[in-house]
């Protein structure tokens, strides 16, 4: 959008997003995930797979498991050491169907992991059976895995969510304004994290309060451009 010759470039202040297990916002809909995260090491199977759509929450639920069962992440791809780690303890391959893996190696994490008593967690947008693997006996790894899917968030969801949002950066806002976002934004995580960086951003551009006029402004310019990735 075109900046005003009244607007000041703000400086970018670090802010860190809290990520712990106590700033986890539930809902039915993460209440599968977070049943795993919670329950580890007394998992049904040693490999569980958490897929979800992008800004889902998946990230941060893996997160808490990493520091939880003390992971390592690992990168299933040929010549790597993942298999050899997976023997020594817990390990964690994020996004699976974007960065991709080589479906041998994979299989050996995942045996290793079988064998050696440790534990795999996995995050993706994809459910593992639309994955592109080739190997068949790392599609009956797969099919053996625990799998939990998160859904699109609702509007009480994303109402907490961007109240979390907001208070990362130390804003506060009024609930009628979250509610006039929540009712007019693209139904995603992603989608109130682009939200409220840009609200955060034009207002401090600005040097003016969050609005609706403000909030209007943001989202038209982003159900034309779309979110940042």
């Amino acid at each position: 959008m075109p900046r005003s010759p009244y607007e000041q470039l703000p400086l970018v202040f670090g802010h860190d997003p809290a990520r712990g297990r106590e700033d986890l916002l539930v809902s039915d809909r993460l209440s599968a995930a977070i049943a795993i995260v919670d329950n580890w090491p007394d998992w049904p199977s040693p490999v569980a797979i958490i897929a979800g759509p992008v800004g889902s929450g998946k990230s941060h639920l893996a997160n808490i498991w990493r520091d939880r069962a003390g992971a390592e992440a690992i990168h299933p791809i040929a010549g790597s050491n993942a298999a050899e780690i997976a023997a020594l303890k817990p390990v964690l391959f994020e996004d699976a169907d974007r960065q991709g893996f080589d479906d041998a190696a994979l299989f050996h994490v995942i045996n290793s992991v079988r064998e050696n008593g440790t534990a795999l967690l996995m995050t993706s947008r994809l459910w593992p059976m639309s994955w592109p693997t080739t190997l068949p006996d790392l599609r009956s790894r797969l099919k053996a895995a625990t799998v939990i899917e998160i859904g699109e968030p609702d509007d009480e969801l994303l109402t907490q969510v961007l109240f979390k949002l907001f208070a990362d950066r130390q804003l506060l806002v009024d609930e009628r304004l979250v509610a006039y976002i929540v009712n007019r934004m693209e139904r995603s995580l992603e989608a109130a994290q682009a939200i409220v960086e840009r609200l955060d951003h034009l207002a401090l551009a600005r040097g003016t309060r969050l609005t609706r006029a403000l909030a209007a402004e943001v989202l038209d310019g982003l159900a034309n451009t779309g979110p940042a990735d």
